[in-house]
């Protein structure tokens, strides 16, 4: 990565809250929902004026929509995932301040297809520690405003233990791996071709409480090698909390 003193962009913080819906209509398939609602604040030097600006917004993201299918077997173990990801956030922003890049607004503007699979087996006989391999690849398709984003393919596996408990309360501690790779953006409106797209692999160590019918998720995302290209912002750590209630 460049030095921080070649980048105009000194700061992006982002705190995502996703309520989100999942609904098995049988064993087999399923559809899910994801409706993100993102807060950014966003600091930079104004090409305006040169000084240090501050952009602070919060706006309804890109929501996601997708099917799941998971009848390949009968222990329902490994599954397909399939939908859109639609243009719902804003791309606007800049026109208030002009200091916002497309990169850096909330909306990529494009509706993309989504795809993705799973799969999860059994380490020792008791079942007690298990793996989980993931990945899924995001393809804009239909773009605006002559911008396209990059394609984007992410990947996790790992481990986790559900042998423990207090009292009703299962405790399962959970370790895994990362890789993300995204193609550089494309398109007149493109703010910087070459300082975009990025390959990366974090270690995520993480924890689920679960108390029928809710559950508490937590994890930290640790960056261990990182490929950005050109003058770009990389976060140090990514921090996810996910609450959940089972029907």
């Amino acid at each position: 990565m460049a030095p921080g003193a070649n980048n105009g962009d000194k700061e992006i913080r982002t705190w995502f809250f996703t309520p989100g819906l999942q609904y098995m209509f049988n064993w087999s398939w399923g559809i899910q929902a994801e409706a993100p609602y993102d807060n950014r604040v966003f600091k930079t030097i104004s090409d305006s004026t040169g000084k240090l600006v501050t952009e602070h917004w919060s706006q309804l993201g890109d929501i996601r929509i997708e099917g799941i299918y998971t009848g390949f077997s009968p222990d329902l173990s490994t599954g397909l995932t399939f939908g859109f990801k639609l243009p719902t956030g804003s791309t606007s922003h800049n026109d208030a301040s002009g200091d916002v890049d497309r990169d850096s607004e909330i909306g990529t503007g494009s509706t993309d297809l989504l795809l993705g699979g799973f799969h999860l087996g059994s380490v020792t006989k008791d079942n007690r520690v298990s793996w989980f391999a993931q990945a899924l690849l995001d393809v804009p398709t239909l773009t605006q405003a002559h911008y396209r984003p990059g394609v984007e393919i992410d990947a996790a596996a790992g481990m986790y233990y559900n042998g423990l408990s207090l009292g009703r309360m299962r405790i399962t501690p959970v370790a895994q791996v990362i890789a993300s790779e995204r193609t550089s953006d494309t398109g007149a409106n493109a703010s910087n071709p070459i300082a975009s797209g990025y390959q990366r692999i974090m270690l995520s160590p993480g924890i689920e409480f679960h108390l029928h019918p809710m559950s508490l998720y937590a994890d930290v995302e640790l960056p261990v090698f990182q490929d950005f290209r050109g003058n770009q912002l990389a976060a140090s750590a990514l921090f996810k909390v996910i609450l959940s209630y089972h029907f």
